[in-house]
């Protein structure tokens, strides 16, 4: 299970090549929930995902010789993007398997990096069974999108920005899908400040992470079509699991109409467009009663 110290070397690692997003205090989301509101602003990154952040700390932990052979992801935009970007900017080639229905932009913006694109599958675990193959064949290096211990810790690295920045959280919301985001957060932050409470946000249409909390065990489950697509997937990572259980205070699942939403107010009261996966930690704190009234609440 990765650490605190994890978290910190991967920090040190990344931390000339990853924007320090801001986290900004925004009255009018403070004043709509009772909370003292801040946004981790991610979608400023160069690619517009954390995703960067653990995609360069995977390929910085392979050797010249590996990234020169090729790594392989499978995903259906984000992850794709940071590990593209970061594996061109460290000289190394990267092929993306990605689902046949993932955005035409996303698409185009995965080659503008320098990524072999390959669109296969009708969902992200098809394409990710086509990656797996692939890398099997061609002796590639495979970057899971979450369940990997350097891509968990590069995560984490949005914790030490919010440490360095002096905020102290009494909660922070986190979205789930595979996992890696919020493993990475709730090592760190609960290090740092044992008091915060994590939360978890997931999709009705994909309750995969709270499903296997509630059963103490992983269960894969058939997710359906939602606005938070990036937070969609069938079953979560062993590795994140297990740190989702021991760190992780609640999870929260939000419906598609919260979701919109949360979007919605988010364009209007705070200019800021983002994804619906990126929502989802306003709408559950909009629309839920997670007893935060009062405190310095993130949304990442």
């Amino acid at each position: 299970m990765i650490t605190l110290r994890d978290v910190e070397e991967a920090y040190q690692a990344i931390r000339d090549a990853i924007y320090h997003s801001p986290c900004v205090l925004t009255q009018s989301l403070s004043q709509m929930t009772g909370c003292r509101v801040y946004l981790k602003l991610e979608n400023l990154q160069m690619t517009g995902s954390f995703k960067e952040r653990g995609a360069l700390n995977k390929l910085l932990s392979l050797g010249e010789a590996e990234r020169a052979r090729g790594v392989i992801a499978a995903s259906a935009g984000n992850h794709a993007q940071g590990v593209a970007y970061h594996a061109r900017k460290m000289g190394g080639k990267a092929i993306i398997v990605m689902p046949e229905a993932t955005p035409l932009n996303k698409v185009i913006s995965t080659r503008k990096y320098g990524a072999e694109v390959i669109l296969t599958g009708r969902n992200y675990d098809e394409a990710y069974e086509e990656a797996v193959s692939k890398q099997q064949q061609e002796g590639l290096h495979f970057i899971h999108a979450f369940d990997d211990e350097k891509v968990m810790a590069g995560q984490g690295t949005i914790a030490l920005d919010i440490h360095a920045d002096g905020i102290d959280p009494e909660a922070i919301l986190v979205p789930i899908g595979g996992g890696g985001l919020i493993s990475g957060i709730a090592v760190a932050i609960k290090e740092l400040y044992p008091r915060c409470r994590v939360i978890g946000v997931q999709t009705r249409q994909a309750p995969s992470m709270k499903s296997s909390i509630a059963a103490g065990r992983i269960i894969p489950m058939k997710s359906k079509p939602t606005l938070a697509d990036g937070i969609a997937v069938k079953s979560v990572g062993h590795l994140t699991f297990a740190v989702v259980q021991q760190y992780v205070d609640d999870i929260v699942l939000v419906d598609e109409e919260e979701i919109a939403a949360a979007i919605l107010t988010l364009l209007e009261t705070e200019k800021t467009l983002v994804e619906g996966a990126g929502a989802s930690t306003l709408a559950a704190l909009a629309y839920h009663d997670l007893g935060l009234q009062g405190k310095r609440t993130v949304l990442v």
